[in-house]
């Protein structure tokens, strides 16, 4: 490697590192299987090892962390296999896979990600070959962007994102920052911000194309078991809190017995962000005087019942359809809010607090065009609820007004893949 090119001395610790503890991946491994957090049928591709062949011809690999990325760019992922391209999709989570399960086009191949040591790179590399790499948001990892590179792979970031944090975290280490994104030959960024961030930390080609969560159609809805709640809920007032933090689900408790004294018969969902916090739920409702049952169980909510937790995966779409009026969580605490999009195009009234940091451009935009309302804390969460259950037709027209909003900031799907397509004529003309 040219003296010009020589990672910095952080990449090259941190390349020592991670070789060094590549030996313990095992024991780590087996703890993240005890959690549920690893598949335990693919484990090995977490080390690299291949569980499926390689397709003859160019190879475009997409990668996605989790199940929020992994959505934001199927459609993207299903117009490049559209093209006639083979396409291997990674990501990093047990949900995330079996989402790839279920939505992925036939012959769009999937794997975990390996973890970030140097043996596991150079097998996946080895195996794959990839022609060309995507990768979404904001997944730079060292030694697979390095590693990459030096086997002349270009790397495009899709559907960039860097956080105000996280850009100040970068910050403190400008040079190690750099090192990678000079690696990136191209960035796409969501936003404005995102763009100026990247290139406050040294990435060289920078397009704002825009948020690809914008072009995702609403997710479908089991119908069985969307009609079995619509049945169970027929007459009842029904909100949801959605994508709840620690710290929320208190407040969205305090705020349902506010409105209990004026309105018996409401039903509160409760959608944890991370589902293993259901039993938390249930106890703080308990504790406060409000009668819990929770869907990982098998329940539905009868008459009595106050508080719906529903701590399950992959359900969140089925609450989105029954709840008029949502409170989209992460926002009321310092979390930095949770995305509102999938609710909007559902028409939902939304509701947020104020701490809406990682999704601001659209929660100003929403605000704006009044698709949605901020609250502070429980008793103006319970103000809010009862204006809006005491006026359907302001249900109906926030709904509609945030419907509207998110439909007009489209597009990168568009711009995205005009974007990445001159890599795409290179494949084909040099295959």
């Amino acid at each position: 490697m040219a003296a010009k090119d020589r990672l910095p001395i952080t990449l090259r610790l941190y390349r020592g590192f991670t070789r060094s503890m590549a030996p313990f991946a095992g024991a780590w491994l087996k703890w993240r299987l005890r959690r549920g957090k690893e598949d335990p049928d693919r484990i090995e591709e977490r080390r690299g090892l291949p569980s499926i062949p390689r397709p003859e011809g160019p190879l475009v690999w997409v990668h996605g962390a989790s199940v929020g990325e992994l959505l934001s760019i199927l459609p993207l992922l299903n117009r490049i296999h559209a093209r006639g391209f083979s396409v291997l999709l990674t990501s990093g989570t047990v949900t995330a896979a079996r989402l790839a399960e279920r939505r992925l086009p036939e012959g769009v191949l999937h794997q975990f990600v390996p973890l970030d040591a140097p043996a596991f790179v150079e097998r996946f590399l080895d195996h794959w070959r990839p022609n060309l790499a995507l990768i979404a948001e904001s997944e730079f990892w060292p030694n697979l962007i390095t590693e990459g590179w030096q086997r002349d792979i270009p790397f495009v970031l899709i559907n960039g994102r860097l956080s105000s944090r996280s850009f100040e975290r970068w910050r403190i280490m400008r040079k190690t920052a750099t090192a990678l994104l000079s690696r990136i030959d191209l960035c796409l960024a969501q936003e404005p911000e995102d763009a100026r961030r990247l290139a406050g930390l040294g990435a060289k080609r920078i397009v704002t194309t825009g948020n690809l969560k914008f072009d995702v159609p609403p997710p479908p809805a089991d119908p069985a078991a969307l009609a079995a709640l619509e049945r169970t809920l027929r007459g009842r007032p029904v909100v949801l809190a959605a994508s709840t933090h620690d710290g929320e689900e208190i407040m969205v408790i305090e705020a349902h017995l506010r409105l209990r004294r004026v309105m018996p018969n409401l039903l509160t969902i409760i959608a944890p962000r991370h589902p293993e916090r259901g039993r938390n739920v249930i106890e703080s409702a308990e504790e406060m005087g409000a009668v819990p049952v929770m869907r990982s169980r098998g329940h539905l909510p009868d008459r009595g019942t106050d508080i719906y937790v529903a701590d399950t995966i992959g359900e969140l779409r089925l609450f989105y359809r029954l709840a008029p009026i949502v409170f989209v969580g992460g926002s009321l605490v310092r979390h930095g809010g949770q995305n509102p999009i999938e609710p909007a195009k559902l028409d939902s009234a939304i509701l947020h607090g104020p701490y809406v940091s990682n999704f601001a451009t659209v929660y100003a935009q929403l605000t704006r065009a009044r698709g949605a309302a901020t609250v502070t804390d429980a008793k103006s969460l319970a103000n809010s609820l009862a204006r809006l259950l005491d006026d359907p037709d302001l249900v109906r027209q926030m709904a509609a007004t945030a419907r509207t909003t998110v439909d007009h900031l489209g597009g990168a799907l568009d711009r995205t893949f005009a974007a990445i397509e001159p890599y795409l004529v290179q494949l084909r003309l040099g295959h």
